[in-house]
């Protein structure tokens, strides 16, 4: 669940970064907010949520 958490608070971040720089309107920012929600109520939010897992994991293992 911290993932997610975390995962939420970056893209909102940089969804604010865009919609203030100019570089992202409102509506499409406000469109892409409305698919995400939708696509989480899918059949796919499973295998994304799953893929997301395995690429935080993968991250964390990574030693440098």
């Amino acid at each position: 669940m911290a993932i997610s958490i975390s995962a939420i608070v970056l893209l909102a971040i940089i969804l604010v970064v865009l919609v203030r720089s100019g570089r992202l309107r409102i509506w499409p920012a406000i469109a892409a907010v409305l698919f995400g929600f939708f696509l989480a109520s899918t059949g796919m939010a499973p295998a994304i949520n799953r893929f997301l897992h395995t690429v935080a994991e993968t991250v964390s293992q990574i030693n440098i």
